[in-house]
Formats: C-alpha cells, structure tokens, sequence
C-alpha cells in the first residue's frame, strides 16, 4: 500500500504524515506500507516505492490522502507515479479510492465537533439546533475539488441537527474562512464551530485556526469553537485500508490501473490534460512552499451546504 501524500514545509504537517505511516504499520503488521509526497516536498513518493521495490515489492496499490476522487490533484498524483515509473519499469500500479466522507469518517468529524464544544458525550440533535458547523476545505482552482466538500458538508447536516453546515476555504476558492464566518452570522448563527476539513496537521490547519481566532476577536459577541484536524484515528485509517482491499478485490468503484491515462467517457485523470499529452501537476501559487517556478505539487479538495 503506497499513501500518496499532499506536501507541506510545515514541520507539524511533515511529522503528522510519517506518524499515519507508522500507526497504519502498527495496526496492519502483514502489510507492507509506504508512502511519499508529491515533489518537491520531502519525503517523496518515488523514493517509498525505491524502498518497498528494494524489499521485493513489485506491485503497488495507491491510497491518495485527499478527498476528491478526480481533478487536478489526481493529476498531480498520476504525473508523480510517471516520474517513478521512469526509475522503476518493472512496478506496476492499482489505484484506490480516496478516502471520502463516508460513514465512519462522518461520525468522527461529529466527535471532533462535540469536542471544541467540550462535550464528553455527543449531543442529541434537538440540542444542536443552535450550532452551526463551518466546514473548511483546503480549497482548489478546480470545480469538482471543491464540490467534494460541499457534499461532505451536505452529508456531515444530514440528520444531526446542526442549525447548519456551511463551507469555507483556506485558499484558491472563496469564501475564505472570515467570510464564510460571515455567512454564517447572515443566517443567523450566533455559536458556530469551526471544522477543518483535512487529514492531518500542518500549515493549512494552522492558518484556519489564525483566521478564526482574527475573525473571533472583532466580533466577541458570537461564540466561535476551533475543532481538531481529522488526525490518525481509527476511522480513517480503517477506511484507507478498506480502499486498498477494494483495489485488490477489483471493487467496481475503484479507479482503473495508472497505466491507462484515460477514463470512461474519454475525460483524462487530470479533467483538462488530454490523454495523448503527459500529465501536468497543478500548482496554487499560494500553496506552502510554492515559490513561482514550476514545481509538482498536489492539489486539494473543498464544499459547503446547508
């Protein structure tokens, strides 16, 4: 199982993805995982798989560490493996799913709501008719990216009776956290928690919790919460294991083998790179460690509903 990661020049960030690493070893023992970043940050894909290849691995299941399930970030993963696959001839590559906000994972951005709120028990929903969840994604220039977080952000409402469930940004797509703040004040909120829609810790998470506490000191008179990342839980580190099985087993819903650079229907990995040209990595300018030349870097994903 190789984990494709998004990259930071964070320290928390670079700490918390090795950390995932170990706890997946830790719990999976027969399993030989790995995973890497998509250059240029450290430590790269290519040389997890140098290190699984040099143990006798030849084939490899990717799990990406993101949410969306197409787009440029998917792109940037595929033009990573390109790279490794240069190095390495003799590998060969199924993809799984990303994670996604499935049941399980729901529930534990529930708990981590729960938590900023400093309940030890989840709340029945007739009790959170007066909480207002602002679901913050890493934010993308690509469509789809987002709206993986507006339906993680529909799905998270569904039956929990949060007053709402609205969606915000760090970067690259509006609204920004501030004014999805905003927002949320306009309909009406007046205790809302602020939940950052990412795996891990790092810098991202980070510049939320910035804002957030910015927006909250002008504007005392609303009770505002900053929950905790998703983190290495249980939960999701059961579902990346669970879109591993679902490659090996041929899951209908996985994606096909990286060395076919199209999909059903003619439409490229990437969403705008056609099938016969390479594929490009997609660079934010304002992602970490972004410094205008033309890096590979991995996108990101984000939403918002009522």
């Amino acid at each position: 199982m190789l984990i494709a990661g998004h990259g930071t020049r964070d320290d928390a960030g670079a700490e918390a993805f090795p950390a995932l690493l170990r706890e997946l070893g830790r719990r999976h023992p027969g399993l030989p995982v790995g995973g890497g970043f998509v250059e240029p940050f450290r430590p790269p894909l290519g040389n997890a798989v140098t290190g699984l290849v040099e143990h006798g691995v030849r084939r490899f299941v990717v799990v990406p560490l993101a949410w969306e399930t197409a787009g440029r970030a998917v792109a940037d993963v595929e033009a990573a493996l390109d790279r490794v696959r240069e190095r390495h001839p003799e590998v060969s590559y199924g993809r799984g799913r990303p994670p996604g906000p499935q049941p399980a994972l729901l529930n534990l951005l529930e708990r981590r709501v729960e938590e900023a709120l400093g309940s030890s028990a989840p709340r029945a929903p007739g009790d959170r008719a007066e909480v207002t969840v602002l679901l913050v994604g890493h934010g993308s220039t690509d469509p789809e990216a987002n709206a993986e977080v507006h339906r993680a952000a529909r799905l998270l409402w569904e039956g929990r009776g949060y007053a709402g469930v609205e969606t915000a940004f760090v970067s690259s797509a509006a609204p920004d956290v501030p004014s999805g703040l905003d927002r949320c004040v306009r309909l009406g909120a007046r205790r809302i928690v602020v939940l950052p829609y990412f795996p891990l810790d790092g810098g991202p998470a980070d510049r939320v919790r910035q804002q957030t506490e910015g927006w909250s000191a002008a504007r005392p008179e609303i009770e505002v919460r900053s929950a905790d990342v998703i983190g290495p839980e249980p939960e999701l580190l059961d579902l990346i294991v669970e879109r591993y099985r679902e490659a090996l087993e041929g899951d209908p819903h996985m994606h096909r083998d990286s060395h076919d650079s199209t999909v059903p229907g003619g439409t490229p990995p990437g969403g705008g790179n056609s099938p016969g040209l390479p594929r490009r990595p997609h660079v934010r300018p304002d992602d970490d460690g972004y410094d205008g030349h033309d890096h590979h870097h991995w996108g990101h994903t984000h939403s918002h509903a009522h």
